[in-house]
């Protein structure tokens, strides 16, 4: 029978909160909310209805289910906002929460078992918003979208929460679902829950994720490329659609193939699997007592990729690091008391100093992804010798491990630009059939010259002993002067409004592994890709140089310390010590733009949806900045190398090193010319610049992703090096079309409407900056709202 409003009015039930919910929603038994109009609710410490944890993290509880005859001493399920005091951020999440005594209790953290923005947390003051239209919506405390269902065409009437399996569901008028948290799994599956063909679980971090295809079930650690650590193939003809968590902690697969389906599981009732940081798949049961580690016997301790750390090498459940090679030690352990932490190399990887790499051999020793009854990994080269192998790893400077495989005298080539744990190979890895040679790549410092064996005398005499105090009160005048500017940049960032964590320079060393992953070059630094305690990837960047490192460090800082927006990437953290500024973010897993957009790799082409998505996350961050923050921020150095993509190809602006805070009350600032050629605007000849110059780098980049091609490009012929030029030229001639990206059928089988994308590049791209739009304009014309014939 369909739920009427009056209906709905009488099944809503929230415990113990039941007079402090707004006046939109009343509180009656049932697990429902009944939309009225629009019901909000805000993630704040101080709200009636939460419950604090000793640790000074909270949970903002919208609903809960607990029942009239609920005993004392159970979990209950619940959803709001979850805050995480060690991180700093929050989620909109389904949670299973203590209660005994008539009270949730803050003494047990809760047990998250969705979530709906895990990538993209949210700050205080951030707001869930039930709209009978719109369904679900999450917004940050500055106003920016995180999250929403994304319902179109339906109208909702209620929201509940299932108090056995913790399904946060939409309902119709006629009590159908609309939309359930059951159909996005997150890291957990719940009694009952599917995982469908297609959908997979991903660990909190992002490190791991287990996946079904028709092939089978897979497990990944999320590196690049992707490696598999654990998989099951089904018998033949046998085609997987989904995985089921059933009773009795069964795990059930079924598919095409008339059977039954696979059975995993204990021969006691379990009501949740979760897929951990770790790696580890565990099954816990109502009170959350694990009750079965999926994966431990057919893969052992060893076996997770994550076990002992990166280099670290697992043997009989025992951490180690690679021992001296010809008296030689290359490697030590971030932690002596924690062997599990892994390994990082004595003397960091220096690009720089490549002829000084050297690839050492770890006798016994093989890496997860080979081990025997995996599938096997694609090789980056086929039927080469074992020395051209090595030299290939040598000769990219990513390369961190050249594994060679000589079984069968195919001699296959692994190229790795990462290693995690690495495990002793016993008798049986070690037969002929399986045999694969590991080389991991240090540097090798030569040593220096002998020391000269005569003393100087006494020839400079007096006159030495002059220079020498001229030289040292010099230096105590350099050293007293940093230290008042140190002084005074401490008390500048303490002062700094939302300020994000600050780490030390032994914190950011380890995170790095000792700066060893170099994930490329950045305004005014390298970047380094790092692993934060919890699994979760960052980027650190390592200013370098000296007179303008300062400069860059606090203007990032500044611009970007306090504010968060999904289309920004976000800064997690700094560190400021001694002479070191360093920077940590979130980790963009696809890189930057341009190796997307100027690589002419087959498998690295953007079709037409990518990137006007692109182009859309773009516009949305740069109007946030020029727009919506209390100073209007200039980014001053907008290029594809400056916009990242994260792994669902979301595009977030970074690289703040060169911004300019300008007040509101100002409409234009002077200041001397920076940026990148071939995207800065024609009015930095005058040094007197306006947030327009952004809306003319925003035009060039648009023009690049459409056509395909950098706007220099001096491999071309003269008349068509200069992209900009020859898009004038083909303007002229109505023959736009001839600039879409030849290399991508889709962005052909699009034209026309890359053609009329084009147009809005050409109106960013005005000389006089007074005619080209605002960033909130643009947004508006490629959202459709507005047309650009119009202006």
């Amino acid at each position: 029978m369909a739920l009427s409003w009056a209906c709905l009015a009488i099944l809503l039930y929230l415990v113990p909160f039941q007079n402090l919910l707004p006046i939109s929603v009343t509180a009656v038994p049932g697990g429902f909310l009944a939309v009225n109009s629009s019901t909000s609710w805000t993630n704040s410490f101080s709200a009636p209805h939460s419950v604090k944890f000793d640790d000074g993290s909270f949970v903002t509880i919208i609903l809960s289910r607990v029942s009239p005859d609920l005993y004392y001493g159970q979990y209950v399920c619940g959803c709001g906002f979850f805050y995480n005091r060690t991180y700093n951020r929050s989620l909109f999440a389904n949670f299973i929460l203590y209660y005994e005594e008539g009270n949730f209790k803050g003494s047990d953290y809760p047990e998250v078992v969705w979530s709906a923005n895990p990538k993209n947390p949210v700050s205080l003051n951030a707001t869930l918003q039930l709209t009978s239209e719109g369904g679900l919506v999450v917004e940050d405390g500055n106003g920016s979208r995180a999250w929403s269902t994304n319902i179109s065409n339906k109208s909702v009437v209620g929201l509940n929460l299932t108090d056995d399996t913790c399904n946060l569901m939409l309902l119709d008028d006629k009590n159908a679902t609309i939309w359930q948290s059951f159909d996005h799994p997150t890291d957990t599956l719940v009694l009952g829950q599917k995982l469908l063909r297609g959908q997979q679980l991903t660990s909190e971090g992002g490190m791991f994720s287990f996946s079904i295809t028709s092939e089978g079930l897979f497990f990944y650690i999320n590196s690049n490329p992707p490696d598999i650590y654990y998989y099951y193939y089904p018998y033949s003809n046998v085609k997987y659609n989904y995985s089921q968590f059933l009773n009795q902690s069964f795990a059930t697969f079924e598919f095409d193939y008339p059977s039954p389906g696979i059975a995993l599981g204990l021969s006691i009732t379990a009501k949740y699997m979760k897929l951990r940081p770790d790696g580890h798949l565990k099954v816990y049961d109502g009170n959350w007592y694990e009750v079965d580690d999926f994966l431990n016997p057919d893969i052992g301790y060893c076996g997770y990729p994550g076990v002992c750390g990166n280099y670290g090498i697992c043997t009989d459940e025992q951490c180690s690091c690679p021992l001296p090679i010809n008296g030689t030690n290359y490697f030590h352990p971030i932690n002596d008391r924690l062997p599990n932490l892994g390994c990082s190399l004595v003397t960091p990887l220096s690009c720089d100093a490549n002829k000084n790499h050297i690839l050492i051999e770890l006798q016994n020793i093989t890496y997860f992804p080979f081990r025997e009854g995996l599938p096997d990994v694609h090789p980056d080269y086929q039927h080469v010798s074992l020395e051209s192998c090595k030299q290939s790893c040598l000769k990219v400077c990513s390369c961190k491990a050249a594994i060679y495989n000589s079984s069968n005298r195919v001699g296959s080539c692994y190229l790795r630009s990462q290693i995690f744990s690495l495990m002793y190979a016993d008798e049986r890895d070690l037969r002929e059939e399986t045999y694969f040679k590991v080389y991991i790549k240090v540097q090798n410092v030569p040593l220096p010259p002998q020391q000269q064996k005569h003393w100087l005398g006494f020839i400079l005499g007096s006159n030495l002993a002059f220079v020498l105090f001229l030289l040292i009160g010099f230096f105590v005048f350099k050293v007293w002067k940093k230290e008042s500017a140190d002084e005074v940049e401490e008390y500048y960032l303490d002062h700094v409004p939302g300020m994000p964590t600050r780490y030390s320079y032994d914190d950011l060393q380890a995170i790095t592994e000792n700066f060893s992953k170099e994930l490329g070059e950045g305004g005014f630094g390298t970047v380094f890709e790092g692993t934060l305690i919890d699994g979760t990837k960052v980027a650190v960047k390592r200013l370098d140089g000296f007179g303008q490192i300062k400069k860059s460090f606090l203007a990032e800082v500044e611009t970007i310390g306090s504010i968060h927006h999904f289309n920004l990437v976000r800064l997690i953290g700094f560190c400021a010590e001694k002479s070191h500024r360093l920077l940590v973010y979130e980790y963009m897993s696809n890189g930057s733009l341009d190796k997307w957009v100027f690589h002419k790799n087959p498998e690295m082409l953007l079709d037409w949806q990518h990137r006007k998505k692109i182009i859309l996350d773009t516009a949305k961050g740069l109007t946030y900045l020029h727009e919506e923050c209390r100073q209007k921020i200039v980014h001053l150095d907008i290029k594809p190398h400056n916009i990242l993509l994260d792994e669902n190809f979301n595009a977030k602006v970074s690289d703040f090193g060169m911004s300019k805070l300008v007040d509101r009350d100002q409409s234009q600032v002077v200041t001397t010319m920076r940026g990148t050629p071939g995207y800065m605007a024609p009015e930095w000849l005058s040094s007197i610049i306006t947030e327009k110059v952004d809306v003319y780098s925003f035009g060039v980049v648009l023009l690049e992703l459409l056509c395909g091609r950098i706007n220099l490009d001096r491999s071309q012929p003269e008349e068509e090096m200069l992209l900009f030029d020859l898009f004038r030229k083909k303007i002229k001639e109505k023959q736009l079309s001839d600039l879409v990206d030849k290399n991508s059928g889709d962005m052909q089988l699009h034209g026309e409407d890359v053609v009329n994308m084009m147009m809005v590049a050409n109106w960013c791209l005005q000389f006089d900056f007074t005619k080209r739009p605002s960033m909130s304009m643009v947004v508006k014309v490629l959202e459709g709202v507005v047309d650009v014939e119009s202006f």
